[in-house]
């Protein structure tokens, strides 16, 4: 059969349709996996598929956040450029307490995923603008240090994976967030899991070394990941410095963290290279970790070395509560007992007036709750704040400090403390110094028909009373913080004509009838 021209050229167009839809439908396949028109599945092109798929993974589900920086010296637009070319539509905040100055050198105009929220309060701005929470619209979030390089896409992706894939175990639903290791300048920036215990009762932080990947803490330079829905639970979620608030927060929910590897994606420099930077750096991060304790009422820092760290009152502050009103401190209200530096500082002034007192042979024992700590176990009633001491009248003259005090005069020893007339009643009272009033009392008794009694009561102590001088004769000797302290005879039978039967198995707080929370 003959094929007419114009059957020949009919039957090249519709072989030509059938190319042109061949390609079409092989460049649309393309743009929906990422890729763009006519690229193949090899060779160097997998990275513009994978770019690409950055862009569609990383967009909706992971926000970067960067807190942890120094306004007069830091990397931050480095850094920002880095996830950027990686993660070109990645959501990026940047949170301060103030405006930066010197600026930032971001171009954050002419990018809608960039945002800087400043949490400083602002007449001319409204709340909503200052919480970081309201720009964050993903479904994870994660903290990223000042100076960290983001290399590949592999190590976000690790974090999100870890961390879905423990949120789907029952036996690692405790675990919240996952950190990830950061080469460190210096090797003490290593990160390293660490068990954290947080005792707000006893307002105490220990840290001690953890041989697993999960943990309470990390120390050292990491990023962190967790879930949007679980950061904004927290209380104080951007306090600084970030991390140590961070943990605080998730120990305290007995939330977990994971820490994880990737170093071949990530790589860390450091803002601060030269000796001033460093010493800027250092004292602001001392001045964050002091307000951070202050607000989360930490006094006490153990770490893993066993080394204490300070952050309550001292010798020359006041302490760390106000004046005490029927006989309930405030801290109990606050469910915690004494803070461990005002402990410290009532032993260290018992210590003294106990010395004072033994080498001037004076006829002292033990009083009121502080005998009863004593019999109990051996300290200080973990609640308490001061300690009572009860002596013979007579002996006062033995005592120089004691006997020549003026009414409405203190007197400062050459060691600091100071020994006065109490204001309120016929006693004496020795003061840790002059601006720190953790104090020992102290009762002058004298002998009324075999008799003691004294001269000042107080309503609201039920152990202020009268008792029989055979409890004093003999004295004998107790354990009390730490030294041998004299007392009466028959301890337990001294309590409890005083307190009634049982005190010493049964404490209590002084009126817990005010209080609406468990006692221990």
């Amino acid at each position: 059969m003959r094929i007419t021209r114009s059957q020949l050229l009919l039957l090249a167009a519709i072989g030509i349709n059938f190319v042109v839809l061949y390609y079409v439908a092989r460049t649309q396949q393309g743009l929906d996996q990422g890729m763009g028109p006519g690229v193949p599945e090899d060779g160097e092109h997998r990275c513009s598929r994978q770019t690409s798929s950055n862009v569609i993974y990383e967009k909706d589900l992971v926000t970067f956040v960067f807190r942890e920086f120094e306004n007069f010296n830091n990397m931050i637009p480095k850094t920002v450029s880095s996830v950027l070319k990686v993660f070109p539509l990645a959501q990026i905040l940047i949170i301060s307490d103030k405006q930066p100055y010197p600026p930032l050198s971001l171009d954050v105009a002419s990018s809608n995923n960039i945002r800087i929220v400043t949490m400083g309060i602002s007449p001319n701005q409204s709340q909503y603008m200052s919480r970081p929470e309201n720009f964050i619209k993903t479904e994870y979030v994660i903290f990223l240090p000042d100076g960290i390089e983001i290399l590949t896409s592999s190590a976000v992706k690790l974090m999100v994976s870890k961390l879905k894939s423990i949120q789907g175990s029952k036996q690692m639903h405790h675990v919240r967030l996952v950190a990830l290791k950061v080469d460190a300048v210096a090797e003490s920036e290593l990160a390293a899991c660490q068990t954290l215990n947080v005792d707000l009762k006893q307002w105490t932080l220990m840290y001690s070394s953890s041989g697993s990947h999960i943990c309470d803490t990390v120390s050292g330079t990491h990023a962190v990941l967790l879930r949007t829905v679980d950061l904004v639970t927290l209380g104080y979620p951007y306090a600084r410095p970030m991390q140590t608030s961070l943990y605080i927060q998730t120990t305290l929910r007995q939330w977990k963290v994971a820490l994880i590897s990737s170093s071949e994606s990530v790589s860390m420099e450091t803002a601060h290279t030269d000796a001033h930077s460093q010493w800027k750096y250092s004292n602001n991060q001392h001045e964050r970790v002091t307000n951070l304790y202050d607000s989360f009422g930490i006094k006490k820092v153990v770490q893993p070395t066993g080394e204490i760290e300070w952050y309550g009152c001292k010798r020359d502050t006041a302490r760390c509560f106000g004046t005490i009103i029927d006989d309930m401190p405030e801290y109990l209200y606050e469910g915690r007992w004494t803070p461990p530096c005002c402990m410290e500082h009532l032993r260290e002034t018992a210590h003294y007036v106990f010395r004072i007192l033994d080498s001037a042979s004076i006829r002292y024992w033990l009083e009121g709750g502080s005998l009863l700590g004593a019999a109990r176990h051996g300290d200080i009633i973990p609640w308490d704040y001061d300690v009572d001491v009860g002596m013979y009248k007579d002996d006062i003259a033995k005592c120089p400090k004691l006997a020549d005090l003026k009414d409405g005069i203190p007197s400062v020893d050459d060691n600091g403390y100071v020994w006065e007339k109490a204001t309120e009643g016929d006693f004496y009272r020795v003061q840790y110094s002059v601006s720190n009033h953790m104090h020992v009392d102290i009762f002058p008794f004298y002998t009324k028909d075999g008799i003691m009694t004294k001269d000042s009561w107080f309503k609201t102590h039920r152990q202020d009373t009268e008792f029989p001088e055979h409890y004093l004769k003999p004295l004998t000797k107790i354990n009390f913080a730490g030294m041998q302290v004299s007392a009466p005879n028959n301890v337990r039978e001294f309590l409890e004509f005083k307190f009634g039967e049982g005190v010493i198995e049964n404490p209590q707080y002084p009126d817990p009838e005010k209080l609406k929370m468990p006692q221990n």
